[in-house]
Order: structure tokens, then sequence, then C-alpha cells
């Protein structure tokens, strides 16, 4: 067993034009002095990093999470999610999605997936950089729009969309394995990674890839009515890097797992800070300290009703609250006792 280390707090939902939250120097203090020990990194945010600096030099990136050290903080990992998002999309979510990309690639579908692949990799080798072994990220999605069965799906599309990504993908998890550094997807609605199911027919197609595994989060389990106990267990030596964010299903008459076209404070099915909503954090903590998870956990705040500044400092103290610092021992040692292979066999009436 293993003690989870934290709390980290992924900065992405935090970055803005006002201090604290607009320089890698203020938003680190800040970050440190409501309570946390690391920090989750969004790559496309140049506010807070280059990525090109941290990707072509290891001297800098030291320099970069030295600065981070100094404040009080650690930089727990690097995200690409909106990124990864670009390695595979749909057309019907082309415009909508552009405006993640670089401007001299949006508007061109086939120039941006090259693109967002050349990114990854470069963000992957920037966590090389910075001695981190894992990257967070998401997978994209070819087949989202079809994935309600009616009407009757053309045979084989699921198929041919998952060859696809599998095929993208592969060429930036070898890059991974050469850097050593684990790709978690974080398992998310309108990736094409979405659940279980979904992860294994994209593991199969690279081949068990080591280099492929998952981010935990169980909020959007919860919103899917999955069981995200069981998931922990089913994946266990997958799952290397954990989101602490809640949520709460709660349907009516009128709406349930599809929202009803809803905004989010109006939805069935919400996010919400740590503690306000139905995730048995309590039993996540025990079951990742018992699968020997080796990672941090890192507050993701979204919420649909509570200010983010007091969602982030209750964040820091609920994990707090939450780590379990693991035995060094079974607590029934002192009534134990060792024998050999004569007397246990003595003991089972067998000799």
């Amino acid at each position: 067993m293993k003690t989870i280390k934290g709390p980290g707090l992924f900065l992405a939902q935090f970055v803005g034009d006002a201090a604290p939250f607009n320089s890698w120097d203020a938003i680190t203090k800040w970050a440190a002095d409501i309570g946390y020990l690391g920090v989750q990194v969004p790559v496309w945010d140049a506010r807070l990093v280059d990525l090109e600096k941290l990707a072509a030099s290891r001297d800098y990136a030291q320099e970069w999470a030295g600065k981070a050290r100094e404040n009080g903080v650690e930089v727990t990992d690097l995200s690409s999610h909106i990124i990864g998002q670009l390695v595979a999309v749909h057309p019907a979510y082309d415009e909508w999605v552009d405006g993640f990309a670089a401007a001299k690639v949006q508007g061109k579908p086939r120039e941006r997936t090259e693109w967002a692949i050349d990114q990854v990799k470069k963000a992957i080798t920037a966590t090389n950089h910075l001695g981190i072994g894992q990257h967070v990220t998401f997978s994209g999605g070819l087949c989202w729009p079809f994935i309600y069965p009616f009407p009757q799906r053309p045979q084989g599309l699921v198929e041919t969309a998952f060859d696809e990504l599998a095929r993208r993908w592969r060429p930036i998890l070898d890059h991974a394995d050469e850097m050593g550094v684990d790709v978690c997807y974080e398992i998310h609605p309108m990736e094409d990674l979405h659940d279980g199911d979904t992860f294994e027919m994209f593991l199969d197609r690279l081949d068990g890839h080591p280099r492929c595994n998952m981010l935990y989060d169980p909020s959007h389990y919860v919103l899917q009515c999955l069981d995200y106990l069981d998931n922990i267990d089913i994946y266990a030596d997958r799952i290397k890097m954990f989101h602490v964010k809640d949520a709460e299903f709660n349907p009516t008459g009128r709406k349930g797992v599809y929202g009803g076209f809803q905004p989010w404070v109006n939805r069935a099915g919400r996010f919400r800070s740590t503690g306000d909503g139905q995730v048995d954090f309590g039993a996540i903590f025990s079951k990742l300290a018992a699968n020997d998870f080796d990672g941090w956990a890192v507050v993701e705040w979204e919420c649909a009703l509570k200010h983010p500044e007091d969602g982030a400092r209750e964040g820091a103290q609920f994990v707090k609250d939450h780590i379990i610092r693991v035995t060094p021992h079974a607590f029934d040692d002192f009534v134990g006792g060792s024998a050999d292979e004569k007397t246990n066999r003595k003991f089972l009436g067998i000799d």
C-alpha cells in the first residue's frame, strides 16, 4: 500500500487576466497559500508556461519548476487536455473546437490534427524534462455524435473510428514510451474514450500499449450512472492519475442522464465542489491506497453553484482530510508468530 500525495490543484479553471491568476509566480504562491502542495498545469496557457521552451530545454524546465518550488508547490503533472481533443475531431465539431488550435491551422482540419499530435508529443517531452512520469490529456472523438444507437449505425462505423483513433495515437504513445511517460486519458464524455468499454476497445487496437493509461475522475462516472468504485478495481493497473471532483445525479420526472439541453445548474447531473456532491471519496481514497496508487490527489474545481476560490480553498482541506497515511504493519502483528513448514503441518493435523 502507498500513501497518496497531495493535495494538488488543477490550474486550468483558475488562470485569468487578473492577479494572482495571471502569472506563474503569482498563481503558484496563491495555491501554496491556500494549502496546496502541488499544481497540475495546462500547457496551452501562455500566461503560465512556454511549452516550446519546456520541450526544448531540460534546464529551462527545471528552472521553471524551481520557481514553483520556491513558492511552496511542486509541479505534479502537465495537462494537454484541449490539445489532445484536437488529435481526433468529428467534422460536426470543427468550428466549435477550432479556437483551441494555433491561428495558423484554424480552418484546416488535417493540418490542425498534425499540429495537435506534435504539440502533445512536445508536452510529453516537457514532462520528461521535468522528471515526471505521467501526462494527462483527452483522446478526442470521431464517433461521439453517434453515441446513441438509433438510427441504427452503419455496420463497422464504430470499429473504423477506433481503428483511426488508435492509428493517430500510436506514434504519440511510442514517443511517450521513449520518454518514460505514461499517457493518462481522462475518461470523459465527448471523447471516444468515455467509459471502460471504450477504453478497452482503444487499448485492444494498441495491443495493450503499456503507456496507454487512465486519469480517474469519479464525477464523470456518477453522471453516467457507472459504478465508480468497481471501476478502480477493474483498472487498478491502468489508473495513474486522479482528479478529486464531485458530482451529483438527481433525476426527476422531466430529466435524466441526457439533461434536457439545460444549463449546468438545471441538469439532473451536475458537477459540484468537493464534499458537496454524492461521490463517496472515503471509499475511493481507501481503494486507491489499497491498490498501491502512486500519484497525486488533484482537485479539479468545476461547480455549478460555488465560487471557484471557495471551492479551491475547501478542496485543499478536503483532500488533506481524506488522504490515508498507510500503516507500515498489520494491526494484529502483536499476536502473530512465526513457524516453519513442519510446525504448520502439525497445526493442521496433516503431519
